[in-house]
């Protein structure tokens, strides 16, 4: 209810920045966001998701020194990282207006948006340690506040234009770091003290798990960024803000879908290194064939009154964005399908996978955003994303058997 209740307040953050920006400057913010959010990923260590994979194996093995000793390097990782990421924007601020197309203004907003990357690792793994804890339910609570707070930010923000927008987001952020992470440090400190240990062998396992993990973000921000900034540069703000309008669904869906795969994430990958591959791998199903009939359900006639939905939720302006929100939708669904691909790998130990099946996702997405967005903008983008989707589901189908065909895993696990 936590997640769910930050998803509606999410939405409605949206609604208001789209709705009092208009589709101009809401292109403007968007692309502002992009950056950020793009080479916030691209920097970004994913060392969070290492803490919760070796957090629940040490936590399991009761090794409490070398258990300490990663959250510190963990947190030492994930903050430098964004840190440097925050920079690099910075540096790139005072050429974005030259960078796209029809840009102006982007200067003074991207350099405050720059701030919201240090703010945002720390909260990561403050929120990590709660999961670790098995407390997704306050995860889910802080999740809630944060997007309470970026609600009001954009409130009063807006009406100030795109700079005052960015000025709500950065003041939200920062007041939900403190709280997540003033938790997380409270989680920390229930679990057994112990001096901190060298992690040995598995220092090397480790730094190749995140590797692999940032890795797959990086093209896991292409899927998000690559067709906005790709528009942003060809064809200017109005496109991006329609297109950002239009990919309103995708983000709706895949939040429909993070409770369940936080609790996967903290239930399979603690069962999985109890030894309960079974387990692992029944929760998979009922996870599948839940969301197929849910999508079977959803999607048509959210296909068909796509045009009304725009209508009420955003306004008139943004009515040239319903064919390809129409194409999101479906990707959208498929997503949703196969959102296990973002947990499983984790719990088994082989984030490789994601970066193979996202690699191949992120080559087809941008081979056609080229062609069919410069032919036919925004509705060609949704084409885009719709075929690529497509493409990472069926590379996940071949995958999977793989996986069951060899019935061997990492670190003496199998399917059983």
């Amino acid at each position: 209810m936590g997640i769910y209740g930050s998803t509606a307040l999410g939405i409605a953050g949206t609604i208001v920045l789209f709705r009092v920006l208009g589709p101009a400057q809401a292109g403007r913010f968007m692309i502002v966001w992009g950056v950020v959010d793009f080479l916030g990923l691209v920097f970004k260590m994913t060392s969070d998701e290492a803490l919760v994979k070796y957090g629940f194996r040490y936590a399991a093995a009761e090794d409490w020194p070398r258990f300490h000793r990663l959250v510190r390097v963990t947190f030492a990782f994930e903050t430098g990282c964004s840190t440097l990421a925050g920079g690099i924007v910075a540096g790139i601020a005072p050429f974005a207006d030259s960078i796209f197309r029809h840009g102006t203004g982007l200067l003074v907003p991207m350099l405050l948006a720059s701030l919201v990357l240090p703010l945002a690792a720390v909260e990561s793994i403050g929120g990590t340690l709660l999961i670790l804890r098995g407390r997704y339910d306050i995860r889910g609570a802080l999740l809630s506040f944060a997007m309470g707070l970026r609600l009001i930010g954009f409130v009063i923000g807006t009406q100030h234009g795109v700079t005052g927008a960015v000025v709500g987001l950065v003041a939200a952020q920062a007041v939900s770091t403190v709280a997540t992470a003033a938790l997380g440090l409270v989680a920390l400190q229930r679990f057994p003290k112990a001096d901190p240990a060298p992690l040995g062998d598995d220092g090397h396992a480790v730094a190749k798990f995140v590797a692999q993990s940032s890795a797959d973000t990086t093209l896991v921000s292409l899927r998000v960024w690559l067709a906005p900034l790709a528009l942003g540069v060809m064809r200017g703000p109005v496109d991006v803000g329609l297109f950002r309008a239009a990919q309103s669904p995708q983000t709706s869906f895949s939040v429909l879908s993070a409770p369940v795969r936080m609790i996967l994430l903290t239930e399979q990958t603690r069962d999985w290194e109890h030894g309960r591959p079974d387990a692992v791998f029944a929760g998979l199903r009922r996870y599948i064939a839940g969301t197929a009939v849910l999508m079977a359900v959803l999607v048509p006639p959210l296909v068909w009154f796509m045009p009304w939905l725009i209508r009420v939720v955003l306004g008139r302006d943004y009515l040239g964005a319903t064919d390809a929100a129409r194409f999101i939708v479906a990707a959208a669904a498929v997503q949703l399908v196969f959102g296990w691909t973002k947990t499983l790998p984790v719990t088994i130990g082989r984030p490789g996978l994601r970066v193979i099946a996202h690699a191949i996702e992120s080559g087809v997405l941008l081979a056609l955003i080229i062609t069919f967005g410069r032919l036919w903008g925004v509705t060609g983008a949704g084409a885009a994303v719709l075929v690529s989707t497509l493409a990472y589901a069926g590379v996940w189908v071949a995958l999977l058997n793989v996986i069951k065909a060899d019935r061997k895993f990492p670190e003496g696990n199998s399917i059983g």
